[in-house]
């Protein structure tokens, strides 16, 4: 460790916005170690939307001019296919994906682009950006869960008068309709799609002007940012809003219930095309052989389906635990919240 304060010329030439108080640069091993860029750049939509409608507000009130406002949409338009067309430059000392945009903002459009975060801090930035993309996430689940449900109806309506031995204990019971024994699993992912819908109403709230952790003394109208983004209402404590990420958890939970019952359809699936059952084949594009047992005809996919369950529920428990200790209101933490999330949808 070093006992004396480094010389100017060694000062990194970058000056962070927050490096009054600093006398040397961050190590390069901290902002390895520190930067989330590269994982959570895929929110780059998220944070565009967000950051637009929150400089539609500020022009609104009169805290920033038309001009302003002008210039922000059409510096965004243009990060924006720079992003689609993958010529934007994504930069570890930039730290994260919101950096990264205000700073090629700022290089577009100059002092206007350092006006759009007037009245705000990345953290309800980041709270917002993480609600948003989730939201738009849950839309596309609820979809295919739809999709799901289908499927396995046609399937039903294609084996009313197919008997299959009904099961307690793994014991032959009864018999039973196979296409009764398929609407068993559409009824759990009509469950499933009602949670998520559920969810969803929590996930879509503002807390956008939470600002650091109290609120800004600036005359927002947080109100108008939540309409033109689509929630549904605003965060009410802004210690919380930006603190809270009981909808990530919640969310979680409810994709973990969903992937248990992906998980118990994809076990059906494997014991009934086994040769000790044979009551189903599985179609050849959908499995796998062995380079030494010909005779071997493998489930991959529903046994993928089977391990994928447990990294969701594995995920779950992550981030209670994150959450348990933590005192109010933003800490560094929460930073680990969005690879699991990432990685459970």
């Amino acid at each position: 460790m070093s006992t004396s304060a480094p010389s100017h010329n060694q000062l990194d030439t970058k000056a962070e916005a927050w490096s009054a108080l600093f006398s040397e640069p961050m190590s390069d091993l901290v902002k390895r170690y520190t930067s989330s860029v590269f994982f959570d750049k895929r929110m780059w939509q998220a944070d565009i939307q967000g950051s637009l409608a929150h400089a539609e507000m500020l022009s609104a009130q009169k805290i920033i001019g038309a001009d302003d406002f002008a210039s922000i949409q059409k510096g965004m338009a243009q990060i924006t296919s720079e992003i689609e067309a993958g010529s934007f430059e994504w930069k570890l000392d930039l730290e994260d994906v919101h950096l990264n945009i205000e700073a090629r903002l700022t290089a577009l459009v100059g002092d206007a682009g350092k006006r759009l975060h007037t009245g705000r801090s990345r953290n309800d930035q980041v709270a917002t950006d993480v609600r948003l993309w989730l939201r738009g996430e849950i839309d596309l689940i609820e979809g295919l869960l739809k999709e799901l449900q289908l499927s396995l109806v046609e399937v039903a309506a294609k084996n009313v008068d197919v008997i299959l031995p009904g099961f307690t204990h793994l014991q032959v019971a009864q018999p039973v309709s196979f296409g009764h024994h398929m609407l068993a699993y559409v009824e759990m992912f009509k469950r499933d799609a009602e949670r998520m819908l559920d969810v969803r109403k929590r996930v879509n709230v503002l807390p956008l002007g939470s600002a650091a952790l109290a609120g800004t003394t600036y005359p927002l109208d947080r109100e108008r940012v939540a309409k033109t983004l689509g929630m549904e209402g605003v965060s009410q404590n802004s210690l919380d809003g930006v603190s809270d990420r009981d909808f990530a958890i919640e969310f979680t939970a409810a994709a973990s219930l969903c992937m248990v019952h992906v998980s118990r359809l994809s076990e059906e699936l494997i014991i009934w095309m086994s040769q000790n059952f044979g009551f189903i084949k599985i179609a050849d594009r959908f499995t796998t052989g062995s380079s030494i047992m010909p005779q071997k005809k493998n489930p991959d996919v529903p046994e993928l389906a089977r391990g994928k369950t447990g990294r969701v529920v594995g995920h779950l428990m992550g981030l209670i635990t994150l959450m348990k200790g933590q005192p109010l209101a933003y800490n560094k933490d929460n930073q680990e919240d969005k690879e699991p999330l990432f990685d459970t949808v």
